[in-house]
């Protein structure tokens, strides 16, 4: 349906709100288009976008007909799907408390147990509660680290995993079938299932496992100080606790604790965007801290910046901080016997390849799968339920994702923090600032630098852009750039690996990803993102000195952008 006629459909429905439709005349075009032009799909991250009102919008009209399609799918496809029920938890965002209540509201309509926490929870925990509570499924309402117009939907197995591909294919099958948003209906069962308040043990239990994970608690604490924000987010409560129990001094950044959906006391409460270290950082700075962490609204991400040698707070990337936090755990595993001999560290095909040498480094195997952690998440089911000698040692991706003990199937912002603290505090107590830790990474292992950059299209020639700009470069990907030539190139939409006159075959799902290698050991991924209107650019480069590695990534993407007329 075009554009302009969804728009006149929800004008013209007696069922959309008076206040909804005068968000509606208010509309420019652009808005209209933007809000029209689709439906809001599901991503590599369940379904994400802007709260309001339309076909491409975050609203009860889109929750409510993706909810009807999970419970079709549910009573489908599990036989005992109305008694195990379904976990359902969400973030500090609009409308996320009313989208938790509505989900669970037509899950019991259809005769389907719905778990419900009594306010909001981290993703991980909501990971965890699922498989606590021997659920088949999971629903989590949190737009992540996006901005505070946005919010979203991820759905979740029965082994607490975001559902896969091969899984979520058959729910948009379910959900493409369904009439539009404004037009589901359902009958109600004559006797709805129980919606039921989870209570305090799952709390617990979830804490207690997080705090199970440390190496050397016995640590000397005492003058090592942390700061702490949630970003307004689910982790405030849990982390203050998990931090009380092992006994470190944290400062909390007080403004940032309240779970404000506006996120007013941040210019940003994503870990990727160096505004939302301004208070923390000063914070640390008047108190003196060595280490500043945070975790972004739905507490599964997590961010660090440190004291460094010089005396000046630095911030780390995803793949730095997960690089050095692999090294310490792995060092200390392998000093007690505790490396597991067919161990296998788990990341993406867009991660540094700094990780598989650390993780070669102490005999410890890599696999590597498509963005999104669900496919880690899924990898560790996998082999727990039909062996193949794989343990699991460590998991992450570049974007401040990690996790350390699967009793989550998702990546865990509460581990991340534990575990950073008591490395830094490690290297504290050797007289070693993190700064100095990556510098003996890059003595050992070579200087790797990895950045990602990304660009934002709007609307649908925004995505049309988008398209044209893959198509360009999937039709002619052996480039060179800076006198550099691409000698291999693996593009996943295709599922084929390319080099030279040789082609293989890449056994992991079609994904529009496109990832070029040079013959200096650079790397380029180009993806269109899952969950927001951008392409990311994911630049991977290996130096000899800090300096040279540090330069390279920002200019190499520039001549990367002018090469494909950016």
């Amino acid at each position: 349906m075009a554009t302009s006629e969804n728009y006149k459909r929800w004008l013209e429905s007696p069922k959309v709100s008076a206040k909804d439709k005068e968000v509606l005349k208010a509309m420019s075009q652009v808005e209209i288009d933007d809000a029209f032009f689709k439906d809001v799909e599901f991503g590599t991250a369940g379904m994400r976008g802007i709260l309001g009102p339309g076909t491409n919008r975050l609203n009860e009209f889109t929750v409510k007909k993706a909810t009807v399609g999970f419970a079709k799918y549910l009573l489908e496809k599990y036989p005992d799907a109305k008694t195990s029920g379904v976990v359902i938890s969400h973030d500090n965002r609009h409308m996320s408390r009313e989208f938790t209540l509505l989900t669970a509201k037509i899950l019991s309509e259809f005769g389907i147990k719905a778990y419900i926490f009594d306010s909001l929870r981290p993703t991980p925990e909501l990971s965890f509660a699922v498989r606590y509570m021997k659920a088949i499924g999971g629903v989590m309402i949190t737009a992540s680290h996006n901005p505070k117009e946005h919010n979203g939907y991820k759905v979740y197995d029965e082994t607490g995993c975001q559902l896969v591909p091969d899984k979520i294919a058959r729910l948009v099958d379910i959900i493409g079938e369904l009439p539009n948003e404004l037009e589901v209906e359902y009958t109600p069962v004559a006797k709805p299932a129980e919606v039921i308040t989870l209570s305090k043990e799952v709390d617990d239990e979830y804490v207690r496992l997080v705090e199970s994970i440390v190496l050397n608690n016995d640590l000397n604490k005492k003058g090592f100080k942390i700061v702490f924000t949630p970003n307004h987010g689910t982790s405030y409560v849990n982390a203050m606790r998990v931090y009380k129990d092992l006994g470190y001094e944290v400062y909390p950044v007080l403004s940032q604790c309240d779970p404000d959906p506006d996120f007013s006391g941040t210019l940003s409460p994503n870990p990727e965007d160096p505004r939302s270290y301004i208070e923390p950082i000063k914070l640390a700075k008047e108190i003196g801290a060595q280490l500043v962490v945070m975790t972004d609204p739905d507490g599964d991400r997590c961010g660090l910046a440190y004291l460094s040698s010089k005396g000046e707070y630095k911030t780390l990337t995803g793949n730095q901080s997960a690089a050095m936090l692999m090294d310490y755990i792995f060092h200390v595993r392998q000093e007690r016997g505790l490396l597991h001999k067919d161990g296998v560290m788990y990341n993406t095909v867009v991660t540094s390849s700094l990780g598989e040498e650390v993780a070669s480094y102490y005999g410890v195997k890599t696999e590597q799968f498509l963005t999104g952690f669900k496919f880690i998440g899924n990898r560790i089911d996998y082999y727990e339920k039909h062996g193949g000698g794989h343990f699991f040692e460590f998991g992450y991706e570049e974007s401040y994702g990690c996790l350390i003990a699967p009793f989550a199937r998702d990546k865990d912002g509460l581990q991340a923090i534990t575990m950073y603290s008591e490395m830094a505090l490690y290297y504290h107590l050797q007289g070693k600032t993190l700064d100095m830790v990556w510098e003996d990474l890059g003595k050992r292992f070579g200087y790797h630098e990895d950045q990602v950059y990304s660009i934002a299209f709007a609307g649908s020639a925004g995505d049309q852009q988008m398209k044209d700009l893959m198509t360009k470069l999937r039709t002619n990907p052996f480039i060179e750039l800076d006198g550099n030539k691409v000698i291999k190139v693996d593009d996943y939409q295709l599922s084929l690996s390319k080099a030279k006159d040789i082609c293989k075959k890449i056994d992991l799902p079609k994904s529009n990803v496109i990832k070029l290698y040079f013959e200096d050991g650079t790397t380029i991924a180009v993806r269109p993102s899952g969950t927001e209107a951008k392409v990311k650019f994911y630049i991977g480069v290996k130096a000899n000195s800090l300096k040279e590695a540090e330069a390279k990534p920002k200019l190499l993407y520039e001549k990367f952008k002018a090469l494909l007329g950016i």
